[in-house]
């Protein structure tokens, strides 16, 4: 398969396995971490967000530019069991997909990796069937979420926040695909877009605990072709994520929320230790 026609091959999938991670973390933040239908919908999204590592770094292994842009997510929100199903439907359509496309390549690793994202979607039907089959009829019947009581200027800081911190870990994830081929530099700046997703869920789900589904909406990804130029589009990145996560902090609404304070405080400090080594990273 040539090259180029393998990349837009690859960046498609890159762009379902990323919907399916958006899909299943909002749904999940919904029911609420601590809950059963919760815990497995993230359980879910981890192990799609390992698919679409994979796909990223072959990407960037074949010097191409990844898509981080989500395919759009078809599901019926009538209720939970209509979700649930339509979750079953997109992971079955996976299957001879990804199939099909193993066939297609020569590459021994592309085509192990393109057959266990066949085998590992049919898994996460049949779990999401399994919901199905099980679930209460006044569960089935009902629709995740909670009632908002924060006030909208409050979750308008919030859901600004989290469009910030979502793209900024796409960035992180695209840029460690891309420089991957940088002595340590790949490895250094994955375990950055590790910690932003933390980061993002903790914003991310004050917003989803009162009901509001968080805002996962792409701005813009810089395609930096050089990591100094990428690195310095990082250092104001986090220094403004900082700024606002400073500026939230301080909201009176904030303080009568300990978890959000502690999580907060935490975002900062790790903030503070991220500008420190991009800071070393561009002098080197």
């Amino acid at each position: 398969m040539d090259k180029q026609v393998m990349i837009e091959m690859l960046n498609k999938d890159l762009a379902d396995e990323h919907a399916a991670i958006v899909r299943y973390v909002v749904h999940g933040y919904l029911e609420g971490e601590d809950t059963p239908l919760g815990a497995g919908l993230l359980s879910r999204a981890r192990e799609e967000m390992w698919h679409m590592h994979w796909l990223g770094m072959i990407i960037g292994q074949l010097g191409g530019e990844p898509n981080m842009k989500p395919a759009p997510y078809p599901y019926d929100p009538k209720n939970r069991q209509t979700i649930f199903k339509s979750y079953v439907a997109y992971e079955k359509k996976l299957i001879p997909h990804y199939m099909k496309e193993a066939g297609l390549v020569d590459d021994s690793h592309i085509k192990r990796v393109l057959e266990r994202e066949a085998w590992e979607s049919e898994m996460h039907a049949t779990k999401f069937q399994k919901i199905v089959d099980k679930m209460a009829p006044d569960v089935a019947e009902s629709l995740p979420g909670a009632e908002n009581e924060l006030p909208e200027a409050f979750i308008e800081k919030v859901q600004t926040i989290v469009v910030a911190k979502y793209n900024q870990m796409l960035q992180a994830l695209r840029n460690a695909w891309v420089f991957q081929k940088d002595p340590g530099m790949g490895w250094q700046i994955m375990d950055f877009s590790m910690t932003k997703m933390k980061q993002l869920a903790h914003v991310a789900e004050v917003a989803a605990e009162n009901g509001i589904e968080p805002k996962f909406q792409l701005t813009g990804i810089d395609g930096s072709a050089t990591i100094g130029k990428a690195l310095g589009n990082a250092l104001e990145s986090v220094q403004t994520t900082r700024t606002l996560h400073s500026d939230l902090l301080k909201d009176a609404e904030t303080q009568k929320h300990k978890g959000v304070i502690v999580n907060l405080e935490l975002s900062i400090k790790q903030e503070t230790y991220e500008e420190g080594d991009i800071r070393d990273w561009m002098k080197k």
